[in-house]
């Protein structure tokens, strides 16, 4: 089973609700194997919550484009089947400009070339690390500085997660795929990393907060996983400020509302020092219970 913790914009306390889920669950008697993935690989702190120790690490690259001007003919078919304009090609001055930051990796150009003179070389553009907190295993991504595009990173976390999860399934425990439980720290927003992250959820939480700039990104969050035809409830962080205008649109679009955290300065001092909900209050160990329960009873 596949949970994501998505948010329509920034700040709405996705993470600090994703980890200490994932910590009680942890806490629980016969939990499933529990693996937790940081997915917002620009902005990645998770690992503030569950400090794990990390015993590996992978670099994530894509593959770009490089030239042999002494095959090349500067026929441009390079340049026009580039959809994000990383190719230019200068007949007048024989050039052939790669813009590697544009370059998507998609490899249209190479498959493409008539002369073959174009190959491609591995560019890195971040690292994955991997470590375990207490029973959970722990992945996140890390973009490189100046790097423009985070979904290669998403993606191959899912697919490291993917295999070790098939490994768990075939050794001795032999554990059923849904014997093991994948949460999900999305990145915020709605733009690609985002549906890479979320793609194949069972479930997506997604994390609010009841004020304009939040109702405003929560429709255009809840859009997207229409469209995408996934299944999702709300999570109010901050209950209390604001207006009623978010609940009343949950209504509504008969979104449930998952569970709802009072805005408490106590909780904001904890998660300042990287403290999870769970240490603020035992009352949220009922509450992540029976945020699970809905969770389980709707995906």
């Amino acid at each position: 089973m596949i949970i994501s913790f998505a948010s329509g914009k920034g700040g709405t306390g996705k993470t600090i609700i994703a980890t200490s889920y994932a910590l009680w669950l942890s806490h629980e008697d016969n939990h499933p194997p529990i693996q937790f993935l940081d997915c917002d690989v620009e902005e990645p702190n998770a690992a503030i919550f569950l400090k794990p120790k990390i015993n590996k690490t992978i670099s994530v690259g894509i593959q770009v484009p490089v030239v042999d001007i002494k095959k090349c003919t500067y026929c441009g078919k390079c340049a026009d089947i580039c959809a994000y304009n990383a190719i230019a090609v200068v007949k007048n001055t024989k050039q052939v400009l790669i813009f590697k930051e544009l370059c998507h990796g998609c490899g249209g150009c190479t498959l493409l070339c008539p002369e073959n003179a174009l190959s491609e070389i591995n560019k890195e553009i971040g690292i994955i690390e991997i470590g375990q907190a207490g029973t959970i295993e722990f992945m996140h991504g890390k973009l490189n500085i100046g790097e423009p595009m985070a979904s290669p990173i998403i993606r191959e976390i899912k697919k490291v997660s993917l295999r070790d999860m098939e490994k768990r399934k075939h050794g001795e425990n032999n554990q059923l795929p849904f014997d093991h439980l994948t949460i999900i720290d999305v990145p915020p927003g709605t733009s690609c990393p985002v549906i890479e992250a979320v793609k194949g959820s069972d479930y997506t939480v997604l994390v609010t907060e009841p004020t304009p700039f939040g109702l405003n990104d929560l429709i255009l969050a809840v859009d997207t996983l229409r469209v995408l035809n996934l299944q999702f409830g709300v999570v109010i962080n901050r209950d209390g400020v604001g207006d009623k205008k978010t609940e009343d649109y949950c209504r509504k679009e008969h979104i449930p509302i998952l569970m709802r955290i009072p805005l408490d300065k106590e909780i904001a001092i904890a998660y300042s020092k990287g403290i999870p909900l769970l240490e603020v209050s035992s009352q949220y160990k009922t509450a992540f219970f029976e945020l699970h329960e809905e969770i389980v009873s709707k995906a």
